[in-house]
């Protein structure tokens, strides 16, 4: 009887947190689609967002019955090229801003895609799927959170891109630009470090302290955060009323990645392979955890 208590009480959460992601995915949707173009009478930015949560939901079905997470993060990557040509392709005559914002999400994701999905095949498996593949609830919640954290990241751009309005590009868009160029080098170059730091044999068992990684324990994700707060200023000056809703966009990278899933998770699994070690102690003394040091 307790078994089947537990059983039904763990169903229910995830049936609530599916309807819960559901639900914030329909409010962003809807906040997005005032003053947006309509395709029809449905509004681009909406159905780009039930298109970035449906993918998932198909994507799940193979993935479930092939007990495999090797192409969760390439879900991720088609949704993301999908819905910014879906958008691109149905919003009003696109200028430039519109055309940067959609290059900026496609070199992004593609990049970053690649990366993910080579390190994957090249890993054998993604550990934080290695239980949970078999449960089938389980496993479609972190599909349906996969289609939030898309809509999310990628909402300021995309209401932008799909708004009836338009606004030349000024100061503060130019100041996006360089923002994202500035995020996505850091990240492309952090990612390359780390990668040829790991294919080093005589690197076997160590942490990674050199290039970029000697001025901030996650460079990557310092990067990350950088190029979507470029990318929300971009977007900000053709934004107006709801749609300011919005620029949740980058405040939810950085929660995301600095209390949930990114350097937390990281950080307890570097203490419990070097704590104790004198140099990995030294080492997170002297180095900040994100912003990194100059000097």
């Amino acid at each position: 009887m307790a078994f089947e208590i537990d059983f039904m009480d763990k169903t229910i959460q995830r049936i609530l947190i599916l309807v819960l992601m559901s639900l914030l995915g329909l409010g962003i949707g809807a906040a997005g689609s005032v003053n947006g173009a309509l395709v029809g009478e449905i509004p681009v930015f909406g159905l780009v967002i039930l298109v970035a949560f449906l993918i998932q939901v198909v994507a799940f079905f193979p993935a479930y019955l092939l007990h495999t997470e090797k192409f969760y993060d390439l879900s991720g990557t088609v949704t993301y090229t999908l819905g910014t040509l879906l958008v691109y392709f149905t919003a009003p005559e696109p200028d430039l801003r519109t055309t940067i914002m959609a290059i900026f999400i496609l070199v992004w994701t593609l990049r970053l895609g690649y990366f993910l999905f080579r390190r994957v095949l090249k890993a054998g498996e993604d550990t934080r799927f290695r239980e949970i593949v078999h449960d089938p609830l389980g496993y479609l919640v972190y599909w349906v959170i996969q289609g939030l954290w898309v809509s999310l990241t990628a909402a300021a751009v995309w209401t932008a891109m799909s708004s009836s309005a338009r606004v030349e590009l000024e100061a503060i868009g130019i100041i996006g630009i360089i923002l994202w160029l500035v995020g996505f080098g850091i990240e492309v170059v952090s990612d390359s470090q780390k990668t040829k730091f790991k294919t080093d044999p005589e690197n076997k068992g160590k942490f990674i302290n050199v290039g970029l990684w000697s001025r901030s324990r996650h460079p990557n994700y310092f990067g990350e955060i950088v190029l979507w707060i470029g990318m929300a200023l971009i977007a900000l000056p053709v934004l107006s009323g709801l749609q300011y809703i919005t620029l949740i966009s980058p405040i939810f990278v950085i929660i995301l990645l600095t209390r949930v899933s990114g350097i937390p998770i990281l950080e307890k699994q570097g203490d419990e392979r070097w704590g104790g070690q004198e140099d990995y102690e030294e080492y997170k003394k002297n180095v900040p955890v994100l912003i990194p040091k100059l000097f």
